[in-house]
């Protein structure tokens, strides 16, 4: 099937954007490497505070959770063809805006909730964590093939003489217009055989109200899969993970991390399940009872390798720290770190996974064989290196280089040679916030990289502005730029932890509070 970027661009006027490249889901691809390697515009030369600065703001109606998504040359129906960059808010909205910021007010703008249908936003509460609203917290996903957008919402509703209930609803939108496909939105509905927390008779059900999906969703395959964990640690809650078909959006399997216990969550600071080639898909769990060592059924603090066969989500092969009822004691969840899958490597461990937590581990797992749970610290992993601070999200990779940023500390970076971390420099400033960042690459294929994070505010902290960095890839001692430089011109907007910037076409998005900020290189005098 021709993809629908190349059918798009057949009424295209101006042929430079066939040699741009989508940003289609969470950190740039499924192995959620965090690096783009179409970048040309964006060098460690011209990235300063006299050549780079923030360009203009996207104002949208909410928080900015979800990593903006970039796809060019859209034809928009009666307004002609654009390079559309997609926002997600905590409102219940979904914007397709100008990439290059042609004109402020969006092309077209999805709104999910419906006052004169009772169909309503879901308020936080006292929840610390998403306020004042939840709404879309995971990153959409999308379908070049089909040119699809898959968000995932929640509202609360009122059903005719029913109390209110909460509802959450995968939704396939059109690229173009914002319309929904494929008969969408399907309400979100599961329900497990088990003897966990919030079950009646045997039967553990999808609870809407706990359940929060903040992990990106994925898509392979011609499968969304997705995955959540809780509001604010409320129980009784459990790990989900769920696939639906693309085109049909039925549903193809549910799975449950906790069906004999609870908690279990797949939460991953925002950054998304991963997929290889051969259909398995990769997720990491938070704090929970691990039985499944001994027979049981439950993955507390656990990576798993899950495959998805005749209708079912099955475990295929895991890893599971030596340390793991510590880890649970502590509320040092596994889970708060996602997964990234390295490319090949030579030497005894061909295919390897990076993943980390809150405990400061970061396991460096051979993902053909994960090794299980062995209750010894030396059979735990290929590799383990330790960290000054939890790690929140995940690392990314460039060209043989993994950079990470663990809660309180500064940038790292690691050399990968023959299957084994090598440590190497640390940026000389500053010290991220409690939670860390998850960094993101940009580079001209093996040149020009730039590593980008945003600087977020600490847990419980009031509101500050977000901070975006860049360093120089091959020495992340070299720092290029802040927004805080020359903040009158660059200050960003008040930060939301765990965001992600997304760098394409020469601009870098950054979500915050009710905007998105957009970053690239200043007009020449």
């Amino acid at each position: 099937m021709v993809p629908l970027r190349s059918l798009l661009l057949l009424a295209l006027t101006c042929p430079p954007a066939a040699a741009l490249q989508p940003v289609l889901t969470s950190q740039y691809d499924s192995s959620r490497t965090g690096a783009t390697l179409g970048e040309t515009a964006l060098t460690p030369g011209n990235v300063n505070p006299q050549h780079f600065g923030k360009r203009f703001v996207f104002h949208v109606d909410g928080a900015v959770f979800a990593q903006p998504l970039y796809f060019p040359g859209v034809t928009v129906p009666g307004k002609g063809t654009h390079h559309l960059v997609f926002v997600a808010t905590e409102h219940d909205s979904v914007y397709a805006f100008d990439a290059e910021g042609l004109t402020a007010e969006p092309l077209w703008h999805v709104s999910f909730l419906k006052p004169d249908a009772g169909i309503h936003p879901v308020i936080a509460g006292e929840c610390p964590f998403i306020t004042p609203e939840l709404g879309i917290t995971s990153t959409p996903v999308i379908d070049e093939k089909t040119g699809t957008l898959y968000v995932l919402a929640r509202t609360k509703e009122h059903r005719g003489l029913l109390q209110d209930v909460y509802v959450q609803k995968l939704h396939a939108l059109a690229l173009t217009t914002g319309v929904e496909k494929f008969g969408g939105p399907v309400e979100i509905r599961a329900s497990v055989p088990g003897r966990g927390a919030g079950g009646e008779k045997g039967v553990v059900a999808f609870d809407p109200l706990r359940e929060n999906p903040r992990a990106a969703l994925l898509l392979a395959n011609d499968r969304v899969y997705l995955s959540w964990a809780s509001s604010c640690d409320i129980g009784p809650y459990h790990g989900w993970v769920m696939a639906y078909d693309t085109r049909t959006l039925q549903q193809l399997a549910a799975f449950n991390t906790s069906p004999d216990a609870e908690e279990s969550g797949i939460w991953m600071s925002d950054t998304g399940p991963a997929a290889a080639s051969d259909g398995s898909v990769f997720v990491v769990t938070g704090n929970g009872r691990f039985t499944a060592g001994a027979g049981g059924r439950d993955w507390g603090d656990s990576v798993l390798k899950l495959r998805l066969d005749r209708g079912r989500l099955a475990v295929s092969d895991s890893f599971t720290p030596h340390d793991q009822r510590e880890l649970n004691a502590h509320d040092a969840d596994l889970g708060s770190g996602g997964p990234v899958l390295l490319p090949g490597q030579h030497g005894p461990h061909p295919r390897l996974l990076l993943a980390g937590g809150k405990g400061a581990s970061l396991y460096l797992i051979d993902r053909d064989r994960m090794g299980g749970y062995q209750p010894r610290v030396e059979a735990d992993a290929v590799q383990t290196i330790i960290f000054p601070g939890g790690l929140f999200g995940a690392p990314a990779y460039w060209n043989g280089h993994v950079y990470a940023i663990a809660g309180r500390d500064r940038l790292r970076e690691f050399t990968l040679e023959s299957g084994a971390l090598i440590p190497g420099r640390a940026a000389s400033l500053p010290q991220f916030s409690d939670g860390g960042a998850t960094p993101a690459i940009s580079a001209n294929t093996t040149k020009d990289a730039i590593v980008w994070a945003v600087q977020t505010r600490n847990w419980r902290e009031g509101q500050v502005p977000a901070v975006l960095r860049a360093y120089d890839a091959l020495d992340v001692r070299r720092e290029l730029y802040t927004s805080e430089q020359n903040a009158p011109r660059d200050r960003a907007g008040a930060a939301v932890r765990f965001t992600i910037p997304t760098v394409a076409n020469g601009r870098v998005y950054v979500g915050a509070r009710g905007e998105v900020d957009v970053y690239g290189l200043l007009p020449t005098p």
